[in-house]
């Protein structure tokens, strides 16, 4: 090898030299690792310093003292002292003497006081007690009702004769085991304060109001369906407030609005005193994710009545439990609610679009409320044009962006330059993906090892659990491109630029799929787009686009807004899902939904942030950090600070029936008879929480084991069987003492020798609520029969009717009638099971039942009733 002359020792000394000062720019550019933690934590400290003051935000409690001071302004404290006489009532199971009596006259008797203190010269007030019966579809069953009670008060003034009616409605009766304050009480005793200002107010409204008080939602949404069918003036009542709670307290969130009458956002924005609405909301709702259903849906299908559907929705872990009392009702919410129900009702009895013949078809409202602080709404199309329109703009920014770059930069093309953003956009559409795998990997992991829900009580864990591997997701592969693959000809400001325009570039197609796929919370990816795409804007026109990392500041300073409502709008879900997991059922593992939703945050509160990572030396020693505080937070969730429940506050929803089985044969002689205890899940859990408690689960088997002996695998399920295979039952030696007896009488049989059929007419008596399941045996068809014939004909069976009454508990009689193939019909063609259920807490208990519920550990919730179940062939 031969020697190189001085001349070529010099070069090579000036090129080491060159790439020296080279790595040591691209160090200068970055800051030191240990501001890496500053910069998370101050993203952190802006969530828990705006947004949860935010969404927390209550207005002050007015007394009962300060209402003359603040005439015409809703009085929380009047609310509260109705609410606390509601809650002693007790449990109002439909049916039941607490609710078809004594809260009746509760209210009946609340409306008679408002009725003396009415300015009878303005207003006049009509009361009616309604006493509906009827019958309609709930999924694949048959809803029948009997004598239900709603009571109705319509306020109308003598100043204005409108035919058009505003609907308010709310429902007095509760859940079995469940006082039901939160649900629905606090909603009733708003629509009590509402009607009283009105009627003591001098300011004049157009259209009369009608306060629908339903006796009969938790059965099945009857009392709505009883209303809008029947009642004299439904047939006028243009537009519904629909009022729910899903939990205790909180403010109201509008969830659904509509369908298709954009003008209730105009007026929602005019009017609600304290504004907490997303579409999001809605659509989720809508697509059934949510394990809940409202009297909205009855208004909207059956009468046709556009409105808006409302609910309080903090503190959910009590919803539909016996902690649902007065003592965990604020004051403050029933005021917050209370305002804005009140402001809302004053701007809609005067809104011209009530009375006017509207086109049906005026499309959706994209709605949104930043922060409580004020309100947005635009129409469908609005959004479409604008997220095309954005969309674009955010396209061309990106491209002009790249092309300044080269233009900048030294011997550096615009096709190199091009190629580079391609592989970094390529890398970040994995960080995205990993972004919501990590998370998801991480819920059926700990789903596997029977450790999901870790969350339920201690919700924090979810930053450990879910957030930390979302954020080490998103970031990880371009920093593992920035960290192995350096590229020095571009300085690494550029290369920052670029991976968070590769954010925006997947924002601005995400929001044009979206849009073509008909969504409408593809508002967040606009807002996204509008907030990045200003401050590349603002940096490609000042020049800082290309002055060092000047341009990071406007970058940073206009992420505050965007991040704050993102993290709102994501604490929300989480808010109102935390406890929904409790009460989602066996068969699905809840943790993939919580994953999702940190998944969904992480992308969006800092999609645009999280990438700042890689302008800090040694950004891999960053995210291992990350990782560990993942492994820790993941060994906290496996210790006894993950276990799901807590006495009162979080609980395990354990409902069961305490059931007598008889079963007879075709030849009438009763084959087998039992007792045990039907279980039906509510979460992920099952059973596994009481293995090591007091309670005795021995000879527990699956109810699947009877579904080919039995009609509906001879479960005493109630108004919901779906989940009858996931159900458990607990056989007990000794027979259970039932309360009463639920009877069906055979009245006779018809043969049709001409129609080739035969006619069964039954009778039956028992509870205020009781199921029918109808199978045919063999070859036998259903041809007709007493119910809702679509049923019959879009389903298969085994056909399941459930069927309650309020104050009439006449015998119910009905008919089936089948086809046999052969003609032979004197041979079983028909099995028919009925159930009671002895739902109201005024039938005694069996005493070894109390027992089994004493047994229970102090963070069970028990909702149980004596069930019978009766099968027969015929």
């Amino acid at each position: 090898m031969g020697h190189k002359s001085d001349d070529e020792v010099s070069l090579d000394t000036a090129a080491v030299e060159s790439l020296s000062l080279k790595g040591d720019l691209v160090k200068r550019q970055r800051l030191p690792w240990y501001y890496a933690p500053s910069f998370l934590l101050l993203w952190l400290c802006l969530f828990f310093a705006i947004v949860i003051p935010l969404y927390n935000r209550l207005p002050d409690r007015i007394t009962i003292s300060e209402e003359s001071a603040k005439p015409g302004e809703f009085v929380a404290e009047r609310a509260q002292r109705q609410l606390f006489v509601y809650d002693r009532i007790g449990q109002k199971v439909t049916g039941g003497y607490a609710n078809e009596v004594t809260t009746v006259a509760f209210l009946l008797d609340e409306i008679e006081k408002i009725k003396e203190q009415m300015l009878r010269d303005l207003y006049e007030v009509e009361v009616d007690v309604q006493a509906p019966s009827g019958s309609f579809s709930l999924g694949s069953m048959v809803s029948m009702y009997q004598g239900i009670q709603n009571v109705v008060v319509k306020l109308s003034t003598k100043q204005f004769q409108s035919e058009s009616y505003l609907l308010i409605n709310s429902h007095f009766d509760s859940k079995a085991g469940s006082p039901g304050s939160g649900d629905d009480g606090t909603m009733v005793v708003v629509m009590l304060e509402v009607l009283r200002q009105m009627v003591i107010s001098k300011t004049p409204f157009e259209h009369p109001i009608v306060f629908l008080f339903n006796g009969a939602e938790e059965i099945g949404l009857q009392g709505a369906h009883g209303f809008i069918t029947q009642h004299k003036w439904a047939a006028n009542c243009k537009m519904v407030i629909n009022l729910e709670v899903g939990g205790s307290g909180g403010r109201d969130l509008l969830f659904q609005s509509g369908p298709n009458k954009p003008w209730l956002m105009k007026y929602y924005k005019r009017y609600a005193k304290h504004p907490f609405a997303t579409t999001i909301a809605e659509e989720i709702f809508q697509e059934g994710i949510l394990p809940s259903d409202t009297d909205f849906r009855i208004f909207r299908d059956f009468g046709n009545v556009p409105g808006l559907d409302m609910a309080q929705t903090d503190n959910g872990y009590v919803y539909h439990t016996a902690f649902d009392t007065f003592d965990v009702v604020p004051g403050r919410s029933i005021q917050n609610t209370g305002d804005n129900i009140l402001a809302l009702v004053r701007g809609y009895t005067n809104a011209s679009e009530l009375s006017e013949k509207r086109n049906d078809d005026e499309g959706h409202a994209i709605f949104f409320d930043f922060l409580g602080l004020f309100f947005v709404y635009y129409t469908e199309t609005t959004g479409i044009i604008m997220n095309c329109c954005i969309a674009v703009i955010s396209l061309v920014l990106v491209g002009c962006s790249l092309w300044r770059m080269a233009r900048q930069s030294e011997k550096v093309t615009i096709p190199q330059i091009t190629l580079w953003f391609v592989i970094i956009l390529g890398l970040h559409v994995v960080g995205v993906l990993l972004c919501f795998g990590l998370p998801l990997l991480m819920a059926v992991l700990f789903d596997a090892g029977g450790r999901s829900m870790t969350y339920y009580s201690s919700n924090w864990l979810v930053f450990g659990l879910f957030i930390c591997p979302a954020f080490i997701g998103l970031v990880l592969p371009l920093t593992l491109y920035y960290t192995l693959k350096p590229n020095n000809k571009l300085s690494h400001g550029y290369h920052l630029q670029m991976s968070l325009h590769s954010h925006l570039v997947v924002q601005a197609l995400l929001g044009i799929i979206l849009t073509a796929m008909g969504t409408r919370f593809v508002y967040i990816c606009l807002m996204a787009m509008i907030f990045y795409g200003g401050a590349l804007l603002i940096n490609l026109l000042s020049t800082l686009h290309d002055r060092g990392n000047f341009w990071a500041l406007i970058v940073m300073c206009l992420q505050v807004l965007p991040f704050c409502y993102f993290c709102y709008i994501f604490y929300i879900l989480l808010i109102v899902y935390f406890p929904i997991t409790g009460r989602n059922g066996i068969g699905a593992n809840p943790d993939i939904m919580i994953a999702l939703i940190c998944g969904g945050a992480t992308l969006f509160t800092l999609g645009f942030i999280a990438q700042f990572i890689n302008a800090f030396r040694w950004p891999k020693l960053i995210l291992l950090g990350l990782g560990v505080v993942a492994f820790i937070f993941s060994m906290i969730a496996v210790s006894d600070v993950g276990f799901p429940y807590r006495a009162k506050t979080n609980v395990m929803r354990f409902n069961f029936m305490d059931t007598h089985r008889l079963f007879y044969e075709y030849n009438g002689t009763l084959s087998h008879s039992d007792s045990g205890y039907y279980f039906s899940y509510q979460d992920r859990h099952g059973l596994t929480p009481l293995q090591d408690s007091n309670v005795d689960l021995t000879g527990i088997v699956s109810m699947a084991e009877f579904c080919d002996d039995y009609v509906m695998c001879g479960a005493p399920c109630f108004y919901s069987c779906g989940g009858r295979r996931n159900a458990r039952w607990l056989p007990r030696e000794s027979g259970i003492q039932m309360p009463g007896e639920v009877i069906l009488k055979f009245l006779g049989k018809t043969v049709s020798e001409a129609n080739n059929t035969v006619r069964f007419d039954f009778e039956l008596s028992g509870p205020s609520q009781m199921n029918i399941f109808i199978q045919p045996v063999d070859e036998a068809k259903v041809t007709d029969w007493s119910f809702l014939q679509n049923i019959r004909e879009r389903y298969q069976p085994p056909y399941h009717i459930f069927f309650s009454y309020g104050i009439d508990n006449s015998p119910f009689k009905f008919f089936v009638e089948l086809t046999n193939s052969d003609g032979n019909y004197n041979v079983p063609v028909l099995e028919v099971a009925v159930v009671g259920h002895f739902a109201s807490p005024e039938y005694t208990r069996d005493a070894e039942v109390l027992k089994f519920i004493a047994e229970l550990p102090d963070f069970v919730d028990v909702m149980e009733w004596p069930a019978q179940y009766k099968r027969y062939i015929f």
